[in-house]
């Protein structure tokens, strides 16, 4: 499981799931059905907040947050989704020209592109996720805008200390974000010989 299938639910200040979406779906769903109280769910990879229709049964419910399966060229059972592609003549010339044909020359090059992503990129995005979910979770509470300042400025004692105060799992999420950011970071740091 990677960071983009993570989802975590919070009931006021209390979360109440967190990890794969069919997960935090059913729990989300049974919290509904019980009548708990008003929930907001996240992103955990972009920190931003998700609306789910819990209308009908669990299976339903799932049904309708499953990405939308398209029709056309591709493999299907594979998770391989057919999408437009606007390149220049001279794009499509070498692409032509690889093994494998077309797709499989954007599946290489863009798997390549992953693989050296730099670690402070993900940072960056992992550091925005936390300001995010902060904003939505916390923005009215005191030392918010502290909070966020010790977040950007990568002082992670500064952030603890700022958020002491939070409810628990608030804090927590908060915290286990701001986290991956900094050990996305580690690596990066020490190539530097900072």
């Amino acid at each position: 499981m990677t960071d983009e299938d993570r989802y975590t639910v919070f009931a006021r200040e209390r979360r109440i799931a967190a990890g794969p979406l069919r997960e935090v779906l059913r729990a989300l769903k049974a919290h509904h059905d019980a009548g708990g109280a008003p929930t907001l769910a996240f992103h955990d990879a972009t920190g931003k907040q998700v609306d789910f229709d819990l209308r009908g049964t669990v299976d339903e419910v799932l049904a309708r947050a499953a990405p939308p399966r398209r029709a056309g060229p591709g493999r299907p059972r594979l998770g391989v989704v057919s999408r437009e592609v606007s390149l220049l003549p001279r794009h499509w010339e070498w692409l032509e020209r690889q093994p494998g044909g077309i797709s499989a020359a954007l599946r290489r090059l863009v798997d390549e592109a992953r693989r050296r992503e730099p670690d402070r990129a993900r940072a960056r995005r992992a550091r925005e996720a936390a300001d995010r979910f902060m904003w939505a979770m916390a923005g009215d509470l005191p030392g918010t805008e502290e909070a966020s300042r010790a977040l950007y400025a990568r002082d992670g004692q500064r952030l603890r200390a700022v958020v002491r105060g939070w409810p628990r799992d608030v804090r927590a999420h908060l915290l286990a974000l701001a986290e991956e950011a900094e050990r996305l970071e580690r690596p990066s740091q020490g190539e530097d010989g900072a």
